[in-house]
């Protein structure tokens, strides 16, 4: 098996392409090691000292890590974390934890500009982001503000905020005349 690394806009973010499907559809997202029960990848993962956060997509895997940490100390123990995995046998998601994460659902009378920005986020935002390793899904919206919630290379990338406000912002602001700013949300 080999792995091939791609780096990312996020200096503390690596992209690792294990040459096969890793998510069949959507996203996960682990933050901390605290919620990966739910993926026997992302545990062995994160049993790597210095790693902060995993995110899987369909065929990556990024991998977040400590600032004090060098990729050079700790990207080995990474390859053959996720090598080790895929030659187990085991699933990348335990049981029925495969939940594809995605948009937060929205009701009520701005039902029909929520659909044309989840549309947007779709065609257009995700699969450029999902190049550099990462994920922004629809958290909500309320009186012109569209909030995002970014999730794998995206979540504390230093041109983050460069994306949402001349990137995202902008095209939906374009397309949508009712949205008026773009603002991320941590959860």
């Amino acid at each position: 098996m080999f792995i091939q690394t791609e780096p990312t806009p996020n200096p503390a973010t690596l992209k690792f392409l294990p040459g096969q499907t890793v998510l069949e559809t959507g996203t996960a997202d682990f933050p901390s090691a605290e919620g990966a029960e739910a993926s026997p990848l992302a545990r062995r993962i994160f049993d790597v000292d210095g790693v902060r956060g995993v995110f899987f997509g369909n065929d990556f895997v990024t991998v977040t890590k400590d600032e004090a940490v060098e990729w050079d100390h700790i990207k080995p123990a990474i390859l053959g974390a996720i090598m080790d995995h895929y030659q187990s046998g085991q699933p990348v998601m335990a049981g029925d934890a495969a939940q594809p994460s995605g948009h937060a659902d929205h009701d009520g009378e701005d039902a029909e500009i929520v659909g044309q920005i989840k549309e947007l986020l779709d065609s257009r935002v995700r699969p450029a982001v999902a190049q550099d390793g990462g994920d922004i899904t629809f958290h909500g919206f309320e009186r012109g503000v569209v909030y995002l919630h970014m999730q794998g290379a995206c979540a504390g990338c230093p041109s983050s905020t460069l994306t949402l406000k001349m990137g995202i912002e902008n095209l939906l602001r374009h397309y949508i005349p009712e949205v008026t700013e773009v603002r991320p949300v941590g959860i």
